[in-house]
This record gives structure tokens, sequence and C-alpha cells, in this order.
């Protein structure tokens, strides 16, 4: 890849435009925006998502400049239109381009006239994380995925950061490396794209229980009670799922969940406030400015873990509050009143 190629960033979310101003510090970039109104207040306005926009970044809303200008690609934009993005962008792409995505959600495959919310359970070959899904509906074979505490408000502010890049690749890892690496941000490689991923995804089911016990008021001995035994059941499926412990311990993990799980800059962790605060998931959704993974992710973690059978007790509870009006309180009486086995039970 050439040093001086211009990097595509698809997607002006929060996320979207705060790494493309930490990219445009070094290079040119091409930000996709899907509405031709966004690129036109984006051109006269150098403003979008409450951020500056830098003034090396291209907008345009065509999907073929990026790929015809861009063998770098960043696509960060959130999973319930990843694969609609792809089909778009497909018919563009080449084997020469390199995409690693920062989406942190799952795809399902649903038959026709499906539908996920009357699933009981869940296989893993019936959901696919985004890399396998940039695999599947492109000839793009270097594939990557941007994981880790990384809140779009923080890097907004230029306050010092790290981030993984995760891929079978090493010249992905390289050149993802290369790109992104700056004096406040530390970037770090891993072949374990598949724990990665997983750990990504899953840690928004951690950030929306603790928002809920947070808003209870009820200590930080509860949070910290309630994210440690979060973490351990994420393992665990996640495990069941494929993916190495390692990543879960590492920043795509753990590191994210400590961000994440503790800050009002975080959307999952601001549903969970929410839902204490006696707010129902209807009209979190009707008020929120930007998608928050963690609900869907709920869902389909579920799903997954009653196929594979794994004791997933946060998990489910999650879920009977977000989907079936159970109450935060009455919620936090259930996990405190069952009974947990061993402190670390995945090692």
């Amino acid at each position: 890849m050439s040093e001086n190629k211009i990097i595509g960033v698809v997607g002006t979310g929060n996320f979207g435009v705060a790494l493309a101003n930490l990219i445009a510090e070094n290079h040119e970039v091409m930000l996709y925006a899907r509405r031709p109104e966004v690129v036109e207040q984006i051109r006269v306005t150098r403003e979008f998502a409450k951020q500056k926009v830098n003034a090396s970044i291209i907008a345009t809303n065509s999907l073929q400049e990026v790929a015809e200008r861009c063998t770098l690609i960043f696509p960060v934009i959130p999973s319930a239109f990843f694969s609609e993005m792809l089909d778009n962008l497909s018919p563009f792409l080449h084997p020469d381009h390199i995409l690693i995505h920062g989406t942190k959600g799952f795809y399902v495959k649903l038959k026709e006239e499906e539908k996920l919310e009357d699933l009981h359970s869940l296989s893993r070959d019936r959901i696919q994380t985004m890399s396998e899904l940039i695999r599947e509906k492109t000839v793009v074979v270097r594939v990557g995925c941007l994981s880790g505490p990384n809140l779009a408000a923080e890097l907004a502010l230029h306050l010092p950061a790290g981030t993984v890049i995760a891929s079978p690749f090493n010249e992905v890892i390289r050149i993802g490396r290369k790109t992104l690496r700056s004096d406040r941000l530390q970037v770090f490689g891993t072949h374990d794209i598949t724990g990665v991923e997983l750990a990504g995804v899953m840690k928004n089911i951690v950030a929306i229980g603790s928002g809920a016990v947070t808003g209870l008021e009820i200590g930080e001995n509860a949070r910290a009670l309630f994210i440690s035994r979060a973490f351990n059941e994420l393992i665990r499926i996640g495990t069941a799922l494929g993916g190495d412990v390692k990543a879960f311990l590492g920043l795509a993990g753990i590191g994210d969940i400590i961000a994440t799980a503790s800050s009002r800059f975080s959307r999952n962790y601001t549903v969970g406030l929410r839902l204490a605060a006696g707010e129902n998931l209807q009209r979190i959704l009707e008020t929120s400015d930007e998608v928050a993974e963690g609900i869907n992710t709920v869902r389909i973690t579920k799903l997954l873990a009653d196929h594979y059978k794994v004791k997933a007790p946060i998990t489910n509870i999650i879920y009977r509050v977000l989907f079936h009006d159970l109450s935060v309180s009455n919620a936090v009486d259930y996990l405190m009143k069952y009974q947990f086995d061993r402190d670390v039970d995945f090692l």
C-alpha cells in the first residue's frame, strides 16, 4: 500500500468521525456518509457529530469513490446496517483492498419470514461477526478488526487511549498500526480476530448491567460484584463460541469493560442508567441519537447460551429487564439470591 494513499472511513457516527480525525493527523481521509446533506454539512461547516472535522478529510456519499481511491478502508457503522453497506460496497472492491472494521455487533442469518424475537436458540453457524460477513460478501481477503476502550467523546478531546487490531494477517496489523499510531493512541496487535470480535461485542452486556446497577445507587461494592460475575459469564459463553480466553483478558475485553461499564460517554452504560430510572426500552430507543449495540447483543447472546447450555443468569436477567419489563431492582434481588459457584471458573 502506498504510504500516501488516501484512507477510507465508512460511517459518520461519533466514533466514525473521531476515527477519521485521528487518521487525518497523518493521512488524507475520505469519509463516507450515506446522506448527501451530511456530506454538504461537513463540506460547508467542517463540523459533524459535535466534532470539528479535520481539513484533510474529504466527505463523500459515493462508496464507489471510496473504493476507487482508498486501498485501506475502515467501516464503522452499526451492525444492523453492515450487511446492506457491504452489498452496496462489494461491487467496487477487489482482492487488493484491506478492510479493518470497528463495529461491535453480530449479524444473524435469518430465514425468510423468520424473526429474531421468535427464536428459542441460536447456534454459532447462524451468527456472523463483521469480519466473517466481509469475507462472505466481498472478494476482500485481508480483513481486520479494530476494538478496545475507544470512547469517541474522549478520542475527540485528544485524550490518550489504546486499541487493538486483530487479523490473521501480519500485513493488516502492521499497516493498521502504522496508520493509527500516534502520541495519544497506543495500537496493539493480535491474530485472534474471533476472540477479539466476540469480546468486543459481548462486553456491551456488562456495560448495560453496570449502568443499571449504578443507577440504583446501591454502591461500588455491588457494581464491582456485578462486573466481575458478568465477566466470568461472558468468557464462558465466548469460549463456547470459539473465542480464546486471552482476548477477553486484553483491551477488547476487560480493557473495554473498564471504560464502557463506568462512563456516561458509553451508550450502553447510559441505557442501563435509564432503565434504572424507570424508563422502558421503547422510550430509550425512541430518544437515543445513536444505536446501543448491546441491546440486540443481549437477545442474541441469550439465544446462544440457551443453545450451548451455558449457565448465563446475568445475561438472562438483563434480557428480562430489556424485553419483559422486569424492574432493575427486582433483577438485582434475583441475582443476589442466585447460587453462584466458584469465584473464577474460566481458567
